[in-house]
Formats: C-alpha cells, structure tokens, sequence
C-alpha cells in the first residue's frame, strides 16, 4: 500500500513546476523581455523572434509557474512579471550558478561581453555617485518603448540606430556609461564600442533596468 505524500514532498512538486517554467531559453528571454515592462502577445513575439502561437505558449507556462500575469485589454492578451522582484532575482541566481560552474557560459561572457580594453562595468553603487557628482551622462539604449514603460531615472534614451544623429550633442568631458535590459544585452556592448571609436570614454552598466529597478533604485516612466 503505497504512502500519501508527505508535505515537503508535495511542497517539492509545485516547486518544480516553478523550475520547469524556467527551464526553456526562449522561457528565460520571455522573461527578461517582461522585465522591461507589460507587453501584449503579439509585442512580445515580435520581440524575440518567435511566433505568436509559440510565445503564446510559453507565457502561459511561465504563468502556471506564477512567473507571470495576464490581463485581456480587448482582443489582446497582455502579461507583465508576477511582480518586479522575483523573477529577476531568479534570473540573476541562475546566471550567477551558470557562470561559475558552466565553462560554456564563462567563456561566452569573457569572448562577446568582457571588455576588450580593460575597463571594469559600472557597478549600481558607482553609477549612482557618478550621477550626482554630474561626473557621468547615462543613456538608456533599448527602444523607445521599453523606455518610456521605465528606465533608470536621469537617463536619455539614445538607441543605436539614433547615434550617428545623437552623437553630435554629447559632451567629451564626461564619461558615458550605456546599459539596456539587462547583464547580458548586446546593445550596451555595441554602444560603449560605437562610442569609444569616437573619442567619447565609455563604459557600460554591470546589469540593466531591470536589475536596477528590483533593488528600488531611483526609476522614472514616459518621455
């Protein structure tokens, strides 16, 4: 005769359901696509490159795994994180577990996202005392909408595609530190380059918004 299931066990199980919402990579950049803000279905497929039907699927595992919440607005179906802690600070424990025990993932960091020129990332601390001694202008470089849903406060919203037109209004006396969605966004590595080929002194942020905003630093929203 086989024994009901003791409460850890069962405790164990709706845990794991937690770790299956998790365990997808177009799952994990869902969510870090919502960590910028509410987006509807179609928003976000079309941010990550997938089908609708697709990303529609995978947001409703992330919800089972209470990653994640919808609302209907209409015909659209629009999901936001659980809240704005959480599912960050997951995706922060597994980059953390990945990084120092996965050489794969090491060696991605140290080839695509270590800086060539030795100049450590901006850490939160330094970003903020670099901002109110005016030493640092800080440019948000993800896209307009994902700006105006929240973005560290003080910063401009200078996307890639605006730099050569943006360029021209930057000051060289200051240094310039560029961040996007989070430790491993391309556009902050792509900026801090396009910018140093032009004299400017650069340097990127050591995560994004989205890392910023769950440590209750100072956020605005809008224009």
């Amino acid at each position: 005769m086989s024994r009901a299931p003791t409460p850890k066990k069962k405790l164990f199980e709706h845990l794991a359901r937690v770790a299956k919402a998790l365990a997808h990579p177009g799952r994990l950049e869902l969510l870090e696509a919502l960590a910028q803000g509410e987006r509807s279905v179609e928003a976000l497929a079309a941010s990550v490159g997938n089908s609708v039907a697709n990303t529609s699927h995978h947001l409703q595992v992330l919800r089972e795994g209470g990653l994640v919440r919808s609302r209907k607005e209409g015909l659209q179906v629009f999901y936001s994180l659980s809240d704005s802690q959480t599912p960050v600070a997951l995706l922060t424990a597994l980059r953390r577990v990945g990084e120092l025990y996965l050489a794969e993932i090491d060696r991605i960091v140290r080839e695509q996202l270590a800086d060539g020129e030795g100049l450590t990332p901006v850490r939160r601390e330094e970003l903020l005392r670099l901002v109110r001694t005016k030493r640092a202008l800080v440019i948000d470089v993800r896209p307009p909408a994902e700006y105006r849903a929240g973005h560290i406060r003080g910063a401009i919203n200078v996307p890639l595609e605006a730099f050569p037109r943006k360029l021209r209004q930057f000051s060289r006396d200051r240094e310039i530190v560029a961040y996007c969605r989070g430790p491993y966004c391309m556009l902050a590595v792509d900026a801090v380059k396009k910018l140093r080929r032009r004299g400017f002194h650069a340097r990127r942020l050591e995560d994004g918004y989205p890392e910023w905003k769950a440590r209750r630093l100072p956020v605005d929203a809008g224009e």
